[in-house]
């Protein structure tokens, strides 16, 4: 339906479209029609501002104008105008509001036709940390500021957990589906800065953010008035959307908070997509009465601030601050568009077999204990960085464990939040298995053989859309009774495909770890070596293999 079509009628033989308030505005039998999709949080005001246009019988060569809306998020969109099949929109739009800049540099990017140079900024809104009030209040007492580093794990800030005084979780919107999500992560980049640490730091953001991501804003909020999960939730969002959450009432209406280092202001960016000569031309002259005062009072109504970021929000309240939030001025566009690559890089679902030593080997000891309860510690760790999206399987080997294979199935590669057969699911079942796999005294280790048919299931069972490894947790030695190390990296460099990669990642506990032939392997799948003597570096170690992603296929070899 168009925005505000109150009635169609023949008279006079001619055709009568009413829109808006009630009086007959478009007496052309062909008016222009210009289909707006806009994102959903600020697609409100506008088809509230394209009543109000419509009323104005704009006309562009001769022929009145008359705008329809719809609510419809950036990525459908951006799909419809770059080509793509799938999720697209059924027919494409003649003006789009995005809810960042971002998508509409990433269309011109992925080949979107028909896109001007320029785009006019309709509303902004800056992001905020929102929670409970009782929550800010709590936070307040504990001398707890809101900062950006609360959006990584708490690995990463030193501690295994949130202490009482701080979120137990901060949850961010997709960044594959909304502009502030996209923003986040050009943030939490900015607070780490360059380099290996940095890259595992925002690694670990990716991982974390995936678990608690929601896909719109609308859903972001619900979450803060959700107690039957987090304890101490707050969401990263635009601050028009704690405006709009507080129009109902509320015991404990949600308060906007500003992170002390500086925030991002969100833009929702009006560009014209239409083919048509006339019809662009039509959407043109809705872009510029959408920078008049009469649409900006809409949009500063709705909660936003003015599209030049001048004017704040219509009677914000007492729960926005009233002063206005610090930009951080080092966050570019450029920024921001190389977050978003970086995301699309580490935030695919991960198809992981893992294969764990229980050699003689592992029954040495390390650090007080033996290498395989260090290894099966560390690999407890490792396994909450795996969202539900990941396929997991896992082997135990050592020489003559399997019979003629060397190797034993523990749990079937397939999906982690399901169950391979019976009622538990592959996540609980890894749990268990790294309490209870244990080393075998007089076994030698089939290392070799089983990296080969590992990397064989794997490129068997390899998913496009997914990344694909093979993780080897083991103290990196081979009895030497199987396959040799020339014919292992004979074989896989000849069945390792380029267009269809499975990268082995190996883990070696202990002192003296044969760097050279593990490297070598690992070189030839673009993989990586890490050595680990506690369980607490796995966290180091999962997070450097899964950082390379960001330099695949170009990374340097790490050993």
């Amino acid at each position: 339906m168009l925005a505000g079509l109150t009635a169609v009628a023949i008279v006079a033989g001619g055709l009568v479209v009413v829109f808006g308030g009630g009086g007959l505005l478009c007496r052309t039998r062909e008016p222009v029609l210009v289909s707006v999709a806009a994102a959903v949080d600020v697609a409100p005001a506008v088809m509230e501002a394209a009543g109000l246009f419509n009323e104005t019988e704009t006309a562009v060569g001769g022929r009145c104008v008359l705008v329809q809306v719809t609510e419809e998020p950036p990525a459908t969109v951006l799909r419809t105008l770059i080509g793509d099949r799938a999720g697209v929109l059924r027919e494409r739009p003649d003006g789009w509001i995005a809810d960042s800049s971002a998508w509409i540099r990433l269309a011109r990017r992925q080949g979107a036709s028909a896109l001007p140079e320029e785009e006019s900024v309709v509303a902004t809104s800056p992001l905020v940390f929102a929670t409970r009030s009782s929550l800010a209040r709590r936070f307040s007492v504990g001398g707890t500021e809101m900062n950006w580093r609360m959006v990584f794990p708490p690995t990463v800030r030193g501690r295994l957990a949130p202490n009482e005084d701080e979120p137990d979780v901060v949850r961010v919107p997709d960044p594959s589906l909304a502009g502030a999500g996209i923003a986040t992560v050009a943030a939490a980049r900015d607070v780490v800065g360059t380099g290996p640490d940095a890259d595992k730091a925002l690694t670990a953001f990716v991982r974390w953010a995936q678990a608690g991501s929601a896909p719109d804003y609308r859903s972001m909020m619900a979450a803060v008035d959700d107690h039957t999960f987090w304890q101490r939730p707050v969401v990263i969002v635009p601050e028009q959307s704690v405006l709009r959450h507080n129009r109902r009432p509320s015991a404990d209406p949600v308060v906007a908070l500003h992170p002390r280092e500086g925030t991002i202001r969100l833009d929702y960016p009006y560009v014209v997509t239409a083919g048509d000569p006339t019809v662009a031309e039509a959407s043109t002259a809705f872009a510029d009465w959408l920078k008049g005062q009469q649409a900006q009072e809409i949009v500063r109504r709705a909660g936003f601030r003015s599209g030049d970021g001048a004017q704040g929000p219509i009677s914000p309240g007492p729960l926005v601050p009233s002063a206005d939030p610090r930009i951080r001025p080092s966050v570019s566009p450029q920024d921001i568009d190389e977050a978003l690559r970086a995301w699309s890089r580490l935030a695919p679902p991960t198809n992981i077999l893992v294969l764990a030593d229980a050699s003689k080997h592992m029954a040495e000891p390390l650090n007080g204990t033996s290498k395989i309860r260090t290894a099966l510690d560390a690999a407890r760790m490792g396994l909450q960085l795996f969202p539900d999206s990941t396929r997991m399987g896992l082997w135990e080997f050592a020489r003559g464990l399997g019979g003629a294979k060397d190797y034993r199935q523990r749990v079937g590669l397939g999906p982690i939040n399901e169950p391979e057969t019976g009622q538990v699911v592959r996540r609980s079942r890894l749990a268990e298995l790294t309490g209870t796999i244990t080393a075998h005294d007089r076994r030698g280790s089939s290392l070799y053989d089983a990296v080969l048919s590992g990397f064989r299931k794997v490129s068997g069972d390899y998913r496009a859309e997914m990344n694909n490894s093979l993780l080897v947790i083991t103290s990196g030695e081979d009895d030497g009774k199987g396959t040799k190390l020339p014919e292992l990296l004979d074989k896989l460099r000849r069945e390792w495909n380029p267009d269809e990669p499975v990268q082995i990642i190996i883990i070696a506990f202990g002192k003296d770890v044969d760097r050279g032939s593990l490297s070598q392997i690992t070189a030839v799948t673009n993989g990586s070596l890490h050595e680990a003597q506690e369980p607490g570096e796995i966290i180091d170690v999962f997070l450097a293999a899964l950082a390379r992603r960001l330099c695949h296929p170009t990374c340097e070899p790490s050993a």
